[in-house]
């Protein structure tokens, strides 16, 4: 289309308001991220609450707001039983972390310790009475893990629960009236626009629907598979259980962290392997049994499962993904690459409704 001073205006209106309302999305971020958690919770409750208020019972049936509540049951019951699985095993290995003897720690990898030492000091000319390289390590992590800093994780985390009692409480109170009217959450984002936008907010949505909730599961999916797979594979080499569940739930949950996540992940379990060695390993033994298994796992799962999770789920090319996580992580770190798919997947389906006329908004949604 022909750009003329009619679209040209359409298009500064339009970025005009986009820009206010991603600042009043910013704003009001905490409210935002709660009615985005109910409402992805809705969908994925949705097909339990249209079979329960199906039923009939001697010619009773099942009133939808009972089905919501139920549905809502089910869902806090299947989060709390999954937090009762795996919380014991975090702060298991928190305590244990707080008892570590780090000089051991770095007497048990002496060797590549002094072969790095007398690297360093052929590189930077220091002269050996002056750096010690285990010296170091062993500062470092007792500054990093000592049972002060671990006392003091564990005060945020205290009052990370205890701030969470509101958000628990809004997400399930918005989830509950988002299932109990289907329709609802649809009906609070098109009363904000003009009535002749409707029908293009409504098929915008639709898109996003489907697109998020394929997005969602899969890396759900995807992230619970490398849990378990990275569990059987440790335990199979006679890692005890608790450090492998542990070692498992780290990778599967920073794996929801698109290429970071992984890394951080990685050098996390190769410090729980140093300090809780595989029985009749060595701790060198153990971390290559780590490090090895975490490559095999981790690529196969690059080459298999992320690609048709990041590129096909929501149908964009792999290297604009990856350039959208890189720039989402330069402007907001973790939480940003975290956040960098769902959030373009939305801005591609509403330029899609609203800015078609352009070439790159045609080329960059043209598989939606």
């Amino acid at each position: 289309m022909k750009a003329t001073p009619q679209t040209f205006l359409r298009f500064i209106a339009g970025a005009a308001v986009a820009a206010v309302v991603l600042f009043l999305v910013w704003y009001f971020s905490s409210i935002v991220v709660y009615i985005l958690v109910s409402a992805v919770l809705a969908v994925m409750g949705n097909p339990l609450v249209k079979f329960l208020s199906g039923l009939h019972f001697k010619g009773w049936q099942v009133p939808r707001w009972l089905a919501a509540l139920a549905t809502l049951v089910v869902i806090w019951a299947v989060a709390a039983m999954l937090c009762s699985l795996f919380v014991p095993l975090v702060f298991n290995k928190i305590n244990q972390f707080a008892h570590v003897d780090f000089a051991a720690v770095v007497g048990s990898i002496g060797e590549p310790i002094a072969r790095m030492q007398h690297d360093l000091q052929a590189l930077f000319s220091l002269p050996e009475s002056t750096f010690s390289l285990s010296d170091e390590l062993t500062a470092a992590l007792r500054q990093i893990i000592d049972i002060n800093s671990l006392n003091t994780i564990f005060s945020s985390v205290i009052n990370l629960v205890l701030s969470s009692v509101i958000a628990v409480f809004s997400v399930s109170f918005i989830t509950f009236f988002f299932l109990k009217e289907e329709g609802l959450f649809y009906a609070m984002v098109t009363s904000v626009f003009p009535e002749h936008y409707h029908d293009n907010i409504t098929r915008a949505l639709d898109s996003v629907t489907v697109l998020l909730a394929r997005y969602f599961t899969g890396i759900l999916s995807e992230s619970l598979l490398l849990t378990i797979a990275v569990t059987l594979v440790m335990m199979a080499f006679g890692m005890k259980a608790a450090d492998a569940g542990f070692i498992g739930l780290i990778m599967g949950v920073m794996n929801v962290v698109p290429y970071a996540g992984p890394l951080i992940g990685g050098i996390v379990s190769v410090f729980v392997g140093i300090v809780s060695p595989i029985e009749g390993m060595g701790v060198g033994h153990t971390v290559f049994i780590i490090v090895g298994s975490l490559l095999i796992i981790k690529g196969m799962d690059d080459f298999i499962l992320q690609p048709a999770l990041y590129s096909a789920r929501v149908k964009a090319h792999p290297l604009e993904i990856f350039l959208v996580i890189l720039i989402a992580g330069s402007l907001a770190g973790i939480l940003g690459m975290l956040l960098a798919i769902p959030s373009y997947t939305v801005i591609r389906v509403f330029a899609k409704e609203f800015f078609s006329q352009f070439r790159l908004v045609r080329k960059l949604t043209e598989k939606i």
